[in-house]
C-alpha cells in the first residue's frame, strides 16, 4: 500500500472554464504550477482557452514556453538573464527606476511590465510618477535602444481581508495612477487582480486580464465564500495499514506521539509529515468510509486515527478531496491553499492523473 496524489483530469479542467467563464486570464503558474505540475496545467490552461501565463522564476518560463509556442509568458520576478529573456520571447517585470538606469542597454529590445508597488510593498515602483519618467526617459532612446513597454501591473495584497480598509485603499491607489499613466502611454496588458479581487469586483474595467492564481487551482481565496466557486480535482490519500487497541493511558508512537485518555481502537496509516502532510493538519479530521474521525498524531511515515468498529486494515484513508477540502483546512489556519499544495512530496506519494 503506498499513499496517493490522484488529480481527476476532467474535473481540474472543468473548474478552470467554471472560474474564467468568459473573461481573459493570465494563469499564475508559480512553483510547477501550485505543485500541480507546468506539464498538465498548461495543456489543460490551453484547452480552456487560457494562452496567457505568468511565473516568477525564469527556468520555469523557459518550460512553459517550450509547451505553449504561441501564448504570452510573462516572469513577475525581474532576471538579468536578458539572452534568456530575449530567445524565448519571455515578457519580464520592470520593477524599478534604479533596475532600469543599471541594465538599461541590456533591457534593449525587451518587453517588460512596469510594476507598481502599492500597499504590498514587496516589488515595484514607488509611484507613477517614477514610471512616467522612465516612459519619457525610455521614448528619448533610438528605437532600436528602447525597450517595449507593452504592460503594467501591480499585486493586491489585501483583498482577502475585510476587516480593515487596505483593499479600498490599494485598489483606489491602482485605479487613480493608472488612469493618470494611460494618459501618457498606450498599455496592451493591464492586470492587477488576483483570485480573492476577481471574485469580489469582477474584472476592473479596461484591464486586459484578470492574473489568478490559487482559484484555478480549486482553492478558495477566502472563507465566505461558497464551496461551490471552485471544486478541488485533488485527491491525497493513504491506507490504513493495522488496527491497534490501547488500553487508557497507554502511549503508541515515538515519544508518546499519542496517549489513550480511553480504551480507543486506533487506525495506523501510511502517511505522513514526510510525505508533505503539514504537522498542524493533525489536528483536523480525514475521512474513511465516508465518514469523519479524528488524526491524534503524525510522524514522518505514519498516522494515527482514532476510529470504531466500522474501519478496518485496508481501508482507504482520504486526507484531501473535493469532501474535506484545502481550503478548508487553511480557514482552520493548517496553512495557507498554496503552503498545503506546495508541502505534498511527489517523490514518496504516488501520483496518478486520471
Amino acid at each position: 500500500m503506498t499513499a496517493r496524489w490522484i488529480l481527476d483530469a476532467n474535473a481540474f479542467k472543468q473548474n478552470v472554464s467554471h472560474v474564467i467563464g468568459d473573461q481573459p486570464v493570465m494563469a499564475v503558474m508559480k512553483n510547477n504550477a501550485y505543485h500541480y505540475g507546468l506539464d498538465f496545467a498548461i495543456h489543460a490552461f490551453l484547452e480552456q482557452g487560457i494562452n496567457t501565463f505568468s511565473t516568477t522564476v525564469l527556468r520555469e518560463a523557459v518550460r512553459i514556453r517550450a509547451l505553449a509556442p504561441d501564448a504570452i509568458v510573462f516572469l513577475m520576478n525581474p532576471s538579468t538573464e536578458f539572452n534568456i529573456l530575449h530567445e524565448h520571447d519571455i515578457q519580464m517585470t520592470l520593477p524599478s527606476t534604479e533596475f532600469y538606469l543599471t541594465y538599461k542597454h541590456e533591457l534593449a529590445g525587451l518587453t517588460v511590465h512596469l510594476e507598481y508597488e502599492n500597499l504590498l510593498h514587496r516589488s515595484g515602483f514607488h509611484t507613477f510618477d517614477e514610471m512616467l519618467d522612465v516612459i519619457e526617459t525610455n521614448n528619448l532612446l533610438p528605437l532600436e535602444d528602447q525597450m517595449n513597454i507593452t504592460g503594467i501591473w501591480t499585486h493586491f495584497g489585501y483583498a482577502d481581508e475585510f476587516e480593515v480598509s487596505d483593499y479600498d485603499k490599494e485598489k483606489e491607489s491602482w485605479l487613480k495612477g493608472l488612469a493618470m499613466i494611460r494618459h501618457h502611454h498606450d498599455f496592451k496588458k493591464i492586470h492587477a487582480q488576483n483570485s480573492a479581487s476577481f471574485v469580489r469586483d469582477g474584472l476592473f474595467p479596461g484591464h486586459s486580464h484578470a492574473r489568478l492564481g490559487i482559484i484555478l487551482y480549486g482553492s478558495r481565496p477566502y472563507s465566505s465564500l461558497p464551496e461551490s466557486i471552485t471544486h478541488q480535482a485533488l485527491t491525497v490519500s493513504a491506507n490504513v495499514i493495522q488496527i491497534r487497541l490501547l488500553d487508557a493511558d497507554q502511549s503508541a508512537g515515538y515519544s508518546f506521539a499519542f496517549t489513550a485518555v480511553h480504551e480507543t481502537r486506533l487506525a495506523v496509516v501510511d502517511i505522513g509529515y514526510g510525505d508533505g502532510i503539514l504537522r498542524t493538519r493533525s489536528k483536523h479530521e480525514c475521512i474513511i468510509n465516508n465518514k469523519r474521525y479524528p488524526i491524534r498524531a503524525l510522524m514522518m511515515s505514519h498516522m494515527f486515527v482514532e476510529v470504531d468498529d466500522d474501519v478496518k486494515a485496508g481501508d482507504e484513508v482520504i486526507i484531501y478531496s473535493n469532501d474535506i477540502r484545502i481550503d478548508e483546512m487553511t480557514f482552520k489556519s493548517v496553512g495557507a491553499n498554496s503552503e498545503q499544495l506546495s508541502a505534498l512530496n511527489h517523490h514518496s506519494l504516488l501520483k496518478e492523473i486520471i
